[in-house]
């Protein structure tokens, strides 16, 4: 079978073209023929070894596509089925076949393409942890979203929307601004044309606010964190520009005794339960229009690096996905 294959860390170069054995399902897996893959940060973090994986692997976290075959002890799930998964390893997504563990995976219903339940997995799951659980959003709040026109950035404005806050979304044009604003956001700062506080603090009569949401990391941590009010949060779960810097915790206390967490959705879908929770919950928002997501940009399977140039650029707008079919 086809598959992007990497043998060594580094840039987007390492990500090679190859002929791979198709995989088999273990016991408690799913064989699947991938109809489209997702392409995140946390694939760009295991490519550069930032965040180690043994080598040589496939990379690719997050599928949707088709069951070709079901393991002796996987239940709920026949042949044909639609499936779509978001995994925090790799489970050899950038293939035109991956086996899965069945109990990560969740059965995509008719209402929803497959290119679609692909791009909502990982970022629409994260979304919904960060509005409904991080720092739980009512009326009253107000929320800032770096990179706003992002994959998470368009459906937490959605989402936010929909629990009552009001909503800051910083983005870097106008197209982007347009996106952002569209998805809900009610006030948008270039960050291109001016700085993010100051920005906040006039969009909140000097208030600032109650939750940032950023997943931007080293060169927008500091102005997430001065944008807070007393006893705000600053939630990093990202680092698309680049690990954050050791921090003083004193910084927390001299700020407006602030909170600060790093979530990753792992931890908030330990549970199959909760898995499909968040996962029914999402579909059912995009099955009755209440959720629109941004499917920005598709390549074919061997172009997986120029997929990953793309994202690194942040360049792209919504989600990147890979079609091995392309």
């Amino acid at each position: 079978m086809n598959a992007i294959l990497v043998s060594k860390n580094g840039g987007p170069e390492v990500l090679v073209p190859s002929e791979a054995t198709r995989p088999e399902a273990g016991p408690a897996d799913l064989l699947v023929r991938v109809s489209a893959a997702g392409v995140n940060f946390i694939d760009v973090y295991q490519r550069t070894g930032l965040y180690p994986i043994k080598l040589p692997f496939i990379p690719g976290s997050e599928l949707s596509g088709v069951v070709e075959a079901v393991g002796a002890e996987a239940t709920g799930f026949s042949v044909g089925d639609r499936v779509a998964i978001a995994h925090g390893a790799p489970v050899g997504a950038y293939a035109e076949y991956a086996a899965i563990p069945a109990q990560r995976a969740v059965p995509v219903p008719a209402g929803v393409t497959d290119k679609v339940a692909c791009a909502v997995m990982l970022q629409g799951m994260t979304a919904h942890y960060l509005a409904h659980n991080i720092r739980p959003l009512q009326t009253g709040m107000t929320c800032l979203v770096h990179a706003a026109a992002g994959g998470v950035g368009l459906l937490l404005c959605q989402i936010a929307k929909q629990l009552g806050a009001r909503v800051i979304g910083t983005v870097s044009t106008d197209e982007k601004a347009q996106l952002a604003r569209d998805a809900g956001a009610d006030e948008i700062i270039l960050y291109t044309r001016e700085e993010v506080v100051p920005a906040v603090k006039r969009i909140t009569q000097n208030r600032g606010v109650d939750v940032a949401f950023d997943s931007v990391g080293k060169t927008t941590f500091e102005s997430s964190l001065l944008s807070l009010v007393p006893r705000g949060m600053l939630v990093s779960f990202g680092q698309s520009s680049g690990p954050v810097p050791p921090l003083d915790p004193l910084t927390l206390s001299r700020n407006g005794s602030l909170f600060l967490t790093r979530p990753t959705l792992a931890h908030y879908v330990t549970t199959r339960e909760e898995l499909l929770q968040r996962a029914n919950d999402l579909f059912a928002w995009i099955a009755r229009g209440k959720l629109r997501v941004r499917v920005g940009a598709e390549y074919p399977l061997a172009a997986a690096a120029d997929a990953h140039r793309a994202l690194e650029s942040r360049a792209t707008t919504g989600k990147v996905l890979l079609l091995p079919s392309a």
